[in-house]
């Protein structure tokens, strides 16, 4: 009995503890939901607002984006096309180049080789966008003028390398831990029925790790497509209905840059046009996530996408 006492004694303490420590462990996810809520309704309430003013219809149709001239249109499809531009280019460069750097690391590199190249790689993710975006504008834009004819300063090319060079850490580091977390016996199996190093990687290793490969593209696209700074600064402020990366053009975070600096007055129908790009942008990311999140569990199932 007095050996039970004191079990019981000591359990006592430890039980409260941990009470406190889910409580606090519950606390932190409520506050996340409800920060995420938070944004939603700011969003949809200033975002209403705009479209009490302007059409649902406009704003998806209209091909102009001229909400601070005196003849005014509301289409988001210059932004959007902006955007997408810069993103695709974005992601051109970083996911060939992220996927091999993955592939690299985790099947051929000695294990002192990438436990330096690892690290130095992540560093890039560490770098100051406005950085990536002073690169852009005055490095990386006057060396692709030697080479793309009729470049302008300010373009889509040269944000969008750059964009990709700044994602390349997100697609090569958890591309990276998706493969290596391939089991070793798949890759002994392919080596059994004659296969070789290359043929077992692209054969065995990258359809086994795709799950995680498509996560990390998906990352990689919602940061490009959240990009700012890079964008504001070597892309311009021109919303133009292009696919021609040599121009001009402006994305919807460096619209909502634009506007937030200070000379539109708050309550004004201008000001309230970042928060319907706002909430676009915010649909956009929704729907990746969707996206990734079916894709992932279509591929773990063994189904087809």
């Amino acid at each position: 009995m007095p050996s039970q006492n004191v079990a019981l004694s000591l359990h006592a303490p430890r039980a409260r503890s941990e009470r406190v420590i889910a409580r606090v462990l519950q606390a932190c996810g409520w506050l996340s939901v409800l920060t995420t809520a938070g944004i939603v309704a700011v969003l949809l309430f200033e975002a209403l607002g705009f479209f009490r003013e302007v059409s649902v219809i406009d704003f998806l149709t209209d091909t102009e984006w001229t909400p601070l001239f005196a003849d005014k249109h509301f289409g988001i499809w210059p932004l959007l096309s902006g955007t997408l531009l810069t993103t695709i280019i974005a992601i051109a460069v970083a996911l060939p180049l992220g996927l091999l750097a993955a592939i690299y690391l985790s099947e051929f590199a000695r294990p002192r080789v990438a436990g330096v190249l690892k690290p130095v790689l992540e560093m890039l993710a560490g770098v100051p966008t406005v950085v990536y975006g002073y690169f852009a504008l005055t490095l990386v834009t006057p060396a692709l003028q030697r080479f793309v004819p009729g470049l302008s300063g300010f373009n889509a090319l040269s944000p969008g390398i750059v964009m990709g060079i700044m994602i390349l850490p997100i697609i090569a580091s958890l591309s990276e831990d998706a493969i290596t977390a391939v089991p070793a016996s798949l890759r002994e199996g392919a080596y059994a029925l004659g296969g070789t190093k290359l043929g077992a990687v692209f054969r065995v290793v990258l359809p086994s790790a795709s799950s995680g490969i498509i996560a990390a593209v998906i990352l990689g696209v919602s940061r490009a497509i959240g990009e700012t700074m890079i964008v504001a600064i070597a892309a311009g402020q021109q919303p133009r209905l292009t696919a021609d990366p040599r121009v001009p053009l402006e994305t919807m975070t460096a619209y909502i840059v634009q506007v937030s600096l200070g000379d539109t007055p708050t309550g004004t129908l201008e000001y309230r046009t970042i928060f319907a790009v706002g909430l676009s942008l915010f649909v956009m990311t929704l729907l990746l996530n969707a996206v990734s999140h079916r894709m992932r569990a279509r591929i773990l199932k063994g189904g087809a996408l």
